[in-house]
């Protein structure tokens, strides 16, 4: 019964449980009520999207949380607490483990191509791991994409990464990466849409649930977000012109 559940949750949701670890996308885990991304590392978000070596679009994001359901495999998950997230508002920063395993889940998510490392302070000389998958073209080096905080930002600009990147189809890769039609990931229906007149409010942007009357009308995400918390994390707020649909009896 646990499996079927498991497998339901990996085909309609967001979050995954995973023993007694709750995995919201490919690096960040949730245990109890702490929530923890995990140091060292930045894995793709889950609604973004990459190319495979075919240049072929392939859902990336949602890939890379399931693989780490795979790491974990049903074992008890313990992460080191880093500190706050100077990142990320509510989130500790953590270097999380299973038991039985010497490595860090940070660490073997890099080796397995499914992440790049950052802030070099923290990975611990993750950056080794990184080069050596990128050189065995694993996970994500294997076709095309953007570093997940190129994605987040919309840096349409940004760095192609990975080992099919041609250079002379750089306005294709970039169409095909940062889609005008982003596709919602299963259970991920909070509408965002980056916005310079959040920025006054120390927000990114502003996002909408289905609740909200004007929801349907707005213009195309650059988001999508499975829940407020995870929109709130990542430094959106609630537009101010969301009213609660009425329902009449």
């Amino acid at each position: 019964m646990r499996i079927l559940i498991l497998l339901a949750w990996l085909v309609a949701a967001g979050p995954v449980w995973a023993a007694d670890a709750i995995v919201r996308d490919g690096d960040t885990i949730q245990l109890g009520n702490i929530i923890y991304r995990m140091a060292g590392i930045d894995a793709p978000e889950l609604d973004q999207t990459c190319l495979d070596e075919h240049a072929d679009v392939w859902a990336c994001g949602t890939e890379t949380r399931d693989q780490l359901v795979k790491l974990i495999a049903q074992r008890e998950v313990r992460c080191e607490d880093l500190g706050p997230d100077s990142a990320f508002k509510n989130r500790r920063v953590g270097l999380c483990s299973v038991v039985g395993e010497s490595i860090s889940l940070n660490q073997l998510l890099l080796r397995q191509g499914f992440a790049v490392a950052v802030d070099p302070v923290a990975s611990k000389g993750f950056t080794v791991d990184e080069a050596q998958a990128r050189e065995r073209r694993q996970g994500l080096w294997k076709g095309c994409f953007v570093a997940p905080a190129d994605f987040r930002k919309h840096e349409t600009a940004g760095a192609l990464l990975g080992g099919a990147c041609p250079a002379d189809k750089d306005r294709e890769l970039r169409a095909a990466l940062f889609p005008e039609d982003l596709v919602m990931p299963p259970g991920c229906n909070i509408r965002a849409k980056l916005a310079r007149r959040a920025r006054m409010t120390g927000h990114v942007g502003i996002y909408l649930t289905p609740q909200c009357q004007n929801y349907a009308t707005q213009p195309k995400p650059d988001r999508w977000f499975c829940s407020e918390e995870e929109a709130q994390a990542a430094f959106y707020r609630k537009a101010f012109n969301c009213r609660a649909i009425s329902r009449r009896n």
